[in-house]
C-alpha cells in the first residue's frame, strides 16, 4: 500500500492498518514551508523542511514510532527528565545503526543493562508515539508506503491506534487556536522584554522563563524535559507570547536529528539535477543512480510545490515525469519554459509510454529530450551527461 496524502489522509491509513490487523512498517515523507522570522515581522523568510517518519505495527497496533534516521537525541531528551545519563559504550551505540529502529534498540539496550526499568521505557515509548502521531496527523501533503512484514522485536507492549487518533485529533483542534502566535513544536522561545517580565511576574516565574527561554531549547524539547505533551507546554507559554514577552523563532543551525534543507546547497562539480516525479520508487532510483556518479540529485514528489521550489534551486537539468496526479509533466514543462530562468535549461521528460504522439507533445511544450521507463543506469547517465556537459 502506497500513495499520496492528498488522496488519503494519515487517519484513514492508520484505521485501515488497524482494521486489517496488519503487521509491518509505515514510512511517511513530507515537505513543508516554515517562516524563519518571528511572528509579527513584516518580512518573511521561508525555507523548506523535509521530514520522514516510521511507524511499526503488530496486528494492527503500534509498537513504536521513529522520526527519520534518528540520532538518539529524542531518547536523550526523555532520559534527562528521569536524570539518566547515556551510559552505553560508543561501540555499542555504533552497532545500533544497523538495526531497523536505532532508538528502539537503544531503549532495549538500556533495559537489558538495568540502566532504566520497564516502566520508564514504556513511558518513553508512549510519549514518542504520541509526539510522532501528533506530527503525522497534522500532515495534509506528502507520500507514504506501508510494507507488510515481520514485526519489530522484541515488543515491550503495543498501543491502540484508535485511542491515539481520538486523543490527538482533539489536541490538534486546540493547537490550531494558538496560531499564529505558536506555529510549530520546533520553535524556540526567546525572552524579548526582560524588564517588562520582571515588573509583571513573580520572581520564581521569571527565573523559570529565563532558564527555558534561552533560544536553544525548542518547545518539543521542553515538553520532553518536563514530561508533558506539547499542547500543555504551548498553552502554558501562550499568554507570554501574546504579550510579546516571549518570541518564538526557528533554529538557524541544523541539528543531527533534523532533516532540514536550506535549498541553497553548494553544487557538486558534476551539476545539480532536480527530478519531479510523484512515484517514490522512481525518485529513489534516480537519486541513487545520480548521486553514485557525483551529481547532486534532489527529488520532488509534489509537482505544485516543485514549481515554486525549482526557482530557488535553479538546477542544471530537470527530469520530469509526464503522468502525475496533480499536474501533468507537459504543463510543468510549459510553465517553466515561459520563464526566462528556464528557457535554456535541459528538461528531460520521463514516461512509461514510448509513443510518437507523446514525443511530439513533449517537443511542443519545449522538452529537450525524452526517457522511457523503465530505464537502465547507463541510459539515464548517458542522457544526463549529454546535456549537462554541453552547457
Amino acid at each position: 500500500m502506497q500513495g499520496n496524502l492528498s488522496e488519503i489522509d494519515i487517519c484513514s491509513i492508520l484505521q485501515l492498518i488497524e482494521l486489517g490487523q496488519r503487521t509491518g512498517q509505515l514510512w511517511v515523507e513530507a515537505h513543508s514551508y516554515r517562516n524563519n522570522k518571528p511572528s509579527g515581522t513584516i518580512v518573511s523568510e521561508y525555507t523548506l523542511k523535509q521530514q520522514s517518519w516510521f511507524v511499526f505495527f503488530l496486528n494492527g497496533q503500534i509498537i513504536y514510532c521513529q522520526q527519520g534516521e534518528s540520532s538518539l537525541s529524542r531518547i536523550s531528551d526523555y532520559l534527562r527528565h528521569y536524570r539518566v545519563e547515556m551510559q552505553l559504550a560508543d561501540k555499542q551505540i555504533a552497532s545500533l545503526s544497523s538495526t531497523d529502529a536505532p532508538e528502539y534498540a537503544y531503549l532495549w539496550a538500556l533495559l537489558e543493562q538495568n540502566i532504566i526499568n520497564p516502566k520508564i521505557a514504556a513511558s518513553i515509548i508512549y510519549n514518542l508515539v504520541h509526539e510522532t502521531l501528533f506530527d503525522l496527523l497534522s500532515l495534509h501533503q506528502g507520500n507514504f508506503i506501508f510494507r507488510q512484514g515481520a514485526a519489530l522485536a522484541p515488543q515491550l507492549h503495543t498501543l491502540e491506534i484508535t485511542y491515539f487518533v481520538i486523543k490527538i485529533t482533539k489536541e490538534l483542534q486546540e493547537w490550531k487556536q494558538l496560531y499564529p502566535h505558536i506555529q510549530s513544536p520546533e520553535q524556540l522561545p526567546v525572552l524579548s522584554n526582560k524588564l517588562q517580565i520582571e515588573s509583571s511576574l513573580p520572581a520564581a516565574t521569571v527565573n523559570k522563563l529565563q532558564h527555558w527561554a534561552d533560544g536553544k531549547t525548542s518547545l518539543r524539547q521542553l515538553a520532553r524535559y518536563l514530561n508533558r505533551d506539547i499542547l500543555t507546554v504551548a498553552k502554558a507559554i501562550y499568554p507570554y507570547v501574546q504579550q510579546s514577552w516571549l518570541q518564538l523563532v526557528y533554529s538557524t543551525t541544523n541539528k543531527p536529528d533534523t532533516h532540514t534543507d536550506n535549498w541553497e546547497l553548494k553544487r557538486k562539480s558534476r551539476g545539480q539535477i532536480v527530478c519531479i516525479d510523484d512515484a517514490i520508487a522512481i525518485g529513489e532510483t534516480v537519486n541513487s543512480i545520480l548521486q553514485a556518479q557525483g551529481y547532486e540529485a534532489i527529488v520532488l514528489t509534489n509537482p505544485l510545490e516543485a514549481l515554486s521550489l525549482i526557482f530557488q534551486l535553479k538546477p542544471d537539468l530537470i527530469l520530469c515525469d509526464i503522468a502525475m496526479s496533480q499536474l501533468e509533466g507537459y504543463e510543468v514543462c510549459a510553465m517553466l519554459r515561459h520563464s526566462t530562468a528556464f528557457r535554456f535549461t535541459p528538461i528531460i521528460m520521463l514516461t512509461g509510454k514510448d509513443g510518437f504522439i507523446d514525443r511530439v507533445k513533449a517537443s511542443m511544450v519545449g522538452a529537450t529530450d525524452y526517457l522511457t521507463k523503465p530505464f537502465t543506469d547507463t541510459e539515464l547517465l548517458i542522457l544526463v551527461g549529454k546535456y549537462i556537459n554541453n552547457q
